[in-house]
């Protein structure tokens, strides 16, 4: 009597683990957006409105702000929110500075911004408060389109030939397949 034959072994893979956190949030929707057939001149102009959205300083209109200037100029709304909201960790960490230079612009005309001059203010005088809160609101939207309208290009012209050369490496491999 033969023996049994034995299968030869069977190699087995692990499991691929899961994607992480920042490849399923950021990597990915980002290389979607590519596939997107978004030309370098649409995709750079999305990258600096959404940046511009996601920066304003003011809590509650970047999602406003991002859709009207995406939909205005025909760029893909949802590539322009997604940009905008990534910068809202940093957005929340500039308010503060913005307000408060932003109420310096005023000169003298308004007191400097402190927490405590606010809590005094709110409690003795709220419309002399609301009145250097929206100063330094006023202010720190002034400052934002200031400095928007020099980085807003310099960031475009920056990031066109990159998007250029990245999405014509990309489609170049698929071309030669077809």
């Amino acid at each position: 009597m033969l023996p049994p034959s034995v299968p030869p072994p069977v190699a087995v893979s692990a499991p691929e683990p899961p994607p992480s956190w920042w490849r399923r949030r950021i990597v990915q929707p980002v290389l979607n957006l590519l596939r997107q057939g978004l030309t370098p001149h649409q995709l750079a102009l999305t990258v600096v409105l959404g940046t511009a959205a996601g920066l304003v300083p003011m809590l509650g209109i970047t999602t406003l702000l991002a859709t009207s200037a995406a939909i205005r100029l025909r760029l893909n709304v949802a590539a322009t929110l997604l940009i905008a909201h990534l910068w809202s960790p940093v957005q929340l960490l500039l308010i503060i500075p913005f307000m408060s230079q932003g109420a310096r612009l005023w000169g003298a005309h308004s007191p400097p911004l402190t927490l405590e001059k606010l809590q005094y203010l709110f409690g003795h005088d709220w419309v002399a408060a609301l009145k250097l809160l929206w100063h330094a609101i006023v202010g720190a939207l002034a400052l934002w389109a200031g400095a928007f309208l020099v980085l807003g290009p310099v960031l475009y012209f920056v990031l066109r030939p990159i998007l250029t050369r990245v999405m014509s490496k990309r489609t170049a491999p698929e071309e030669q397949i077809a």
